[in-house]
Formats: structure tokens, C-alpha cells, sequence
């Protein structure tokens, strides 16, 4: 549930600050006050589109912020793989490591004027892709705009599914149907012709033994490489060292022994002035250290032994370790890995293909198991997800007819899937290729959902699916724009109290410009335009008690003064608003 929204030089709004509650919120304003840029705030915030005509004009940064208020005790897995997708809000924040306190989450979201934008879930940076994915767990934004759930067809059996109560054996049929798969996959290694497989088992079973022979050391490539090079470089390296340490030697022409002669005169000097004493330490430091480094090249120089024996050992052991990778690894230039991944690789085809026939013909009974078990399930789930269509076409009929939609039929298209044989025939979600049509005027077919044009119609049919859903729908919070467009009278009535009996279980938010609508609402907020010299704004607040009663009347006739639509605002008011 949206709390609170904050906005600061979005569009026209200057700055704005709003507290929200449960229930069914009415926005209404005269035409061109703006409130669609309300709704524009929200769908920015919940990862829409970016651009910098957004900005107030005059300013260097447009920024909305909201607080959502997420149910306790939806369920959470705390084991999951890469590809699990999140199924609500909580374990969508899980997954991505985010903490939530009091049940409740920041989002925030800014766009400069240079283009650059930034989006933060509490205080944790998200990209626009991660921001617009948590958000459709919180808001459906239907009409106009974004957040349109149910217009994606991949959503639809979903949305079945979730009618028909089978969601959880969708879910189990999945992974029954990932086996058979995974099963056929391997079944596809043993359908080789047998000289293949047998010719494949011999190339494998000479590298599994040419590389277990070879007794291969994790780095012992790079390990040798630098052995090889010191040998071969041993002159070279002799004559480096041999120069060192002369440098660095005791006599008085070497380092040490100038070092000594300097910490002498050190000491002396800072006896006389005590203020050189850091300097006289760093002194005798250096000479400390640099003793240290003349010790160890003399060591090494003392331990340094030429040895072409042992350089012809270590080429000799180079080269097979060469030929190795020449053979089983993308070049002679790839880490000894690769050779120990295809050691396993190989060892892996062995197990899986000595048994030869047996282990092919173990998989095809395994395979005819699961090809009947999985026919039959998806059976189930087709049976189960046609019975559910049938009663939700009469409910979703029914509920148009009275929004205005009289003559509309609303069709859940089951199709099943094309093809001969089971793997064809069934997906991963069973049989069925599920998609919600409408005709809209008798007699014609039905079409796509999404081919419906009118911004009205469509949050219409939007509505009545989201009073269905309501019970199986985790989103909390629904807007609806332009939901009236071609209506009123007896239809706009009826609008209006389906959106009251919807947000007993959700909040609802609506933008309408008939009162016949906005006084079923449980609070209403007033988009106002205003104009001080040059600059225009849209201002937005809450009006209750004899200001709401003000607004309803100009709805209602486009006149507030008058006495007799103020007194028709109160009786409407007072019977469908409980007087607010």
C-alpha cells in the first residue's frame, strides 16, 4: 500500500507532500489542472520512462520519492537458484539482499538535467529494469500509462491459473516436465550409432589414461615456466647479482660501508642537536634494512647452481605438458585447467556409456514414465483451467455490463499446443497456450486483449478482471485512469461502486472527472492549476468536509456557489461516502 508520496519539481508540481490511506482515493480537477501528472510522478517512481522535460522548467533536478507499506508474511524462500524468480514483494528484496524495517520500504528516484538518473530502493542503488520489476509487485497502473499487468499475454495463464486454484501443481509439473527434459537430453548421447559411441569410449578412455599418466600438477605449467627461465637465463642472472652485491658491499666504496661511515657522522650530529633524532632513526633504519637486502642477495647469489640436467628435465616436462593441451584444450596457450576439465569430461562420458545398451534402455523406460505422467497431468490442468474459464467469461460479462460494456464478451482462449508428440504437445506450463479476447460489439470475433483501442474500455475491462482477481492477486494498490471516458449516468454509478467494493481489499486510486464517481470515494484529492507571472504550477491536496463538498458540486454542474448543486454534493455524499 502507497503511505506517502513526495514530489519536488516534477513537471508543474513545485513541491508536494501527500499521505495516503486504504481504502478508495478519488483524484479530479478542471480539465488541464494537471492530473495526470500525478499519476506520470507515480509511474516515474515506479521505473517509467526518464526524461528531462520532466524538470521543472528552471530547475537542475526533478525527484519523486514514496513509501510502500508491504503485507507481513508472505512467504519467503531462503533456498533458491539464479534463475528462481521472486514471487512478491518480501522475497523479491530477499533475493537481492535488501532489508526492510516496520514493513515498509523507500523508493526514490531523480533525473538531472544532464540526462543522468538514479533509482534507490531503501538506500540501496537499483538500475531502472530492477526498480520496475519490485514495483510491479506494489502498483498496477491501468489506463494510459505503464504497469499494464495483464495486457502481456505471458501474465494470462498466470492469471488462470491462480482462478483455477493451481498454482501449486502447475508449479510441481514444471519441474516433472524439466526432468523428462533433462532425461531426453541424455537419452540423446546413448541414440548415437553404436560404432560412434564406441569409438567416442576408446578416444576417451586413451585421454583419460594419457593425462592420469602424466600425473599433472594444479599450475605446475606456470610453475615450470618460471623454473625454465632462470635456468636458461642463469648466466645472466649471475652477473646481475654478482653486481649487486659489489654495490652493496662492506668496503668503503660500497653502500654498506658508506652507510656506516653516514651513521657514524649521524649519531655524532645528533648529539650536538637533538632536534636531527628522527633523522639519525630513518638513518640507521636504512642501513638496517639495506644490510638485510645485501644478506639475502649474497645467500641467493651463494645458493645459485647451474644445472643443464635439470633444465633438460623441465623442457622435457614443458613439452608434454604442451602436447597435452595441444590435444584436449583450446590451445597451447590455455591454463592446464582446460586439460583437467576435459580429464573429467571424459571420465564422466565413460561412466554414463560403459554399460552401453542397458543404461539407453533404463533411460527409455524412464522417459515412457514420465511422458504418461506428464500427458496426464497436463490433462488435469487443461480439465481445471477450462472449467475455470467458463465461470470467469460469465463473471467478467456479467461485471461489463454494468460498466457501460453491455454487448462485450470476454473469452479465455484455450488452444492447445501444436504438434505429434508429447514433448510437442506440452511446455513447461502444460498443454494450453492461454490469452484473454474480447468482442467488443456482438457478433463480431473476439480479438487480443491488447487490441482493445479505447483508454475507457480498457481500464473497464481492467476493473472487472481486477474484481475477479482480487482475492488471488498480490498487488496491493490499483490506478485507474480515464477509466470514465464515454460514460455517466447509470453506468458511472455503477463504476463507482465497483471501485468502492474493490478497495475493500485493496487501495484503489482513480482519476475522474464525474461525481457520480468521485463520491463513492473514501478520500479525494484536488489538482489545482495555478499562474504567479510568468510561472505555472499544479498544486495537489486533500479536500474533506465542505471543500470536498465544493469539488463535488463543480463536478457535478461545474458550479460551486450555487446552493442547489452544494446541496446535491452533500445528499450524494451522504449516501455513498458516508457524508466524508
Amino acid at each position: 500500500m502507497l503511505e506517502d508520496l513526495t514530489i519536488k519539481d516534477f513537471a508543474l508540481i513545485d513541491s508536494d507532500y501527500l499521505e495516503f490511506t486504504k481504502g478508495f482515493t478519488v483524484l479530479s480537477g478542471e480539465t488541464g489542472a494537471g492530473k495526470s501528472i500525478l499519476i506520470g510522478a507515480l509511474s516515474f517512481l515506479l521505473g517509467g520512462k526518464a526524461d528531462v522535460q520532466q524538470i521543472r522548467a528552471g530547475k537542475k533536478e526533478a525527484s519523486v520519492s514514496g513509501t510502500f507499506l508491504i503485507p507481513s508474511g508472505l512467504p519467503v524462500r531462503t533456498e533458491y537458484t539464479d534463475e528462481d524468480e521472486p514471487r512478491n514483494a518480501l522475497e523479491w528484496l530477499s533475493f537481492h539482499g535488501i532489508e526492510i524495517e516496520n514493513d515498509r520500504v523507500l523508493l526514490r528516484r531523480i533525473i538531472r538535467d544532464t540526462g543522468k538518473n538514479g533509482a534507490w530502493i531503501n538506500d540501496t542503488p537499483v538500475t531502472r529494469g530492477d526498480l520496475a520489476q519490485f514495483s510491479a509487485f506494489l502498483v498496477d497502473i491501468h489506463g494510459q500509462h505503464e504497469h499494464q499487468s495483464l495486457m502481456k499475454v505471458a501474465e494470462h495463464r498466470k492469471y488462470l491459473d491462480a482462478r483455477a486454484g493451481i498454482t501449486a501443481e502447475v508449479e510441481a509439473f514444471t519441474q516433472k516436465y524439466a526432468e523428462l527434459v533433462q532425461k531426453r537430453k541424455q537419452l540423446a548421447q546413448y541414440n548415437m550409432s553404436d560404432s560412434e559411441r564406441l569409438r567416442k569410449l576408446d578416444m576417451m578412455t586413451f585421454a583419460v589414461q594419457e593425462i592420469t599418466e602424466a600425473k599433472l600438477k594444479p599450475h605446475e605449467d606456470a610453475d615450470l615456466e618460471d623454473e625454465q627461465a632462470r635456468l636458461a637465463s642463469y648466466e645472466k642472472i649471475y652477473s646481475d647479482v654478482d653486481s649487486i652485491n659489489q654495490l652493496l658491499s662492506d668496503d668503503e666504496n660500497g653502500v654498506i660501508g658508506l652507510l656506516k661511515k653516514i651513521r657514524r657522522d649521524s649519531n655524532h650530529v645528533t648529539d650536538l642537536d637533538k632536534s636531527l633524532a628522527t633523522l639519525d632513526d630513518r638513518v640507521e633504519s636504512a642501513f638496517y634494512e639495506l644490510s638485510d637486502i645485501a644478506q639475502e642477495f649474497s645467500s641467493y647469489q651463494n645458493a645459485l647452481v647451474y644445472d643443464p640436467s635439470r633444465l633438460a628435465v623441465v623442457e622435457e616436462r614443458l613439452s608434454l605438458i604442451y602436447n597435452l593441451k595441444k590435444k584436449y584444450a583450446e590451445s597451447v596457450n590455455s591454463s592446464l585447467s582446460q586439460v583437467f576439465a576435459y580429464l573429467e569430461q571424459a571420465q564422466k562420458f565413460i561412466e554414463e556409456n560403459a554399460d552401453g545398451n542397458s543404461r539407453r534402455e533404463a533411460l527409455m523406460a524412464e522417459i515412457k514414465v514420465l511422458e504418461k505422467e506428464v500427458l496426464e497431468d497436463a490433462e488435469k490442468l487443461s480439465k481445471a483451467r477450462k472449467a475455470a474459464a467458463s465461470t470467469m467469461n460469465e463473471e467478467v460479462d456479467q461485471i461489463l455490463a454494468k460498466l457501460g460494456m453491455k454487448g462485450t464478451t470476454f473469452a479465455v482462449q484455450i488452444n492447445q499446443k501444436a504438434g505429434s508428440d508429447v514433448e510437442q504437445l506440452c511446455g513447461p506450463y502444460g498443454k494450453d497456450d492461454i490469452e484473454f479476447m474480447i468482442s467488443a460489439n456482438p457478433g463480431n470475433p473476439p480479438l487480443p486483449l491488447a487490441k482493445i483501442a479505447s483508454g475507457g474500455e480498457l481500464s473497464r475491462v481492467m476493473l472487472a478482471l481486477k474484481t475477479i482477481f482480487a482475492r488471488t492477486d498480490s498487488v496491493e494498490t490499483l490506478v485507474f485512469d480515464e477509466i470514465d471516458t464515454g460514460i455517466g449516468g447509470e453506468v458511472a454509478v455503477a463504476v463507482g461502486a465497483h471501485m468502492k467494493n474493490l478497495s475493500k481489499n485493496r487501495q484503489i486510486f482513480c482519476i475522474t472527472h464525474l461525481a457520480s464517481i468521485a463520491v463513492y470515494a473514501d478520500n479525494q484529492i484536488k489538482i489545482e492549476k495555478s499562474v504567479s507571472g510568468e510561472i505555472t504550477s499544479s498544486n495537489v491536496y486533500p479536500v474533506e468536509g465542505e471543500a470536498r463538498v465544493a469539488e463535488i458540486a463543480r463536478m457535478l454542474s461545474g458550479d460551486s456557489d450555487t446552493s442547489q448543486s452544494l446541496e446535491h454534493a452533500r445528499s450524494l455524499l451522504a449516501k455513498y461516502s458516508g457524508g466524508n
